[in-house]
């Protein structure tokens, strides 16, 4: 039996933000190191793993299952985010430009 996965305490203030923006968000937390954001924003596709920013860096560490993840994705962007800011940033292109 799979556990529930633990949201952290600044995801929803980040999707708030991210659909402030005009983004495109669904929550996709399912643990078994499946990211927690699905967004779209200017054609683009970026799967999230919300952290807290709020914690000791040990307590942002990936899980195993994440990491697992992390390491075998062969799709698009994939990034971990740990403040709006963050968010918002992995949203522009590589390029810097808008």
């Amino acid at each position: 039996m799979r556990r529930a996965a633990r949201v952290d305490d600044n995801q929803k203030e980040i999707v708030t933000a991210l659909r402030k923006v005009g983004a495109t968000v669904r929550v996709i937390t399912q643990g078994d190191g499946l990211p927690d954001l699905l967004v779209g924003f200017r054609g683009r596709t970026v799967l999230m793993e919300v952290k807290d920013g709020g914690k000791v860096p040990s307590a942002q560490a990936l899980t195993e299952a994440e990491q697992k993840f992390h390491d075998e994705w062969r799709g698009g962007s994939l990034v971990v985010v740990n403040s709006v800011e963050a968010a918002l940033q992995s949203l522009r292109p590589a390029g810097g430009g808008q």
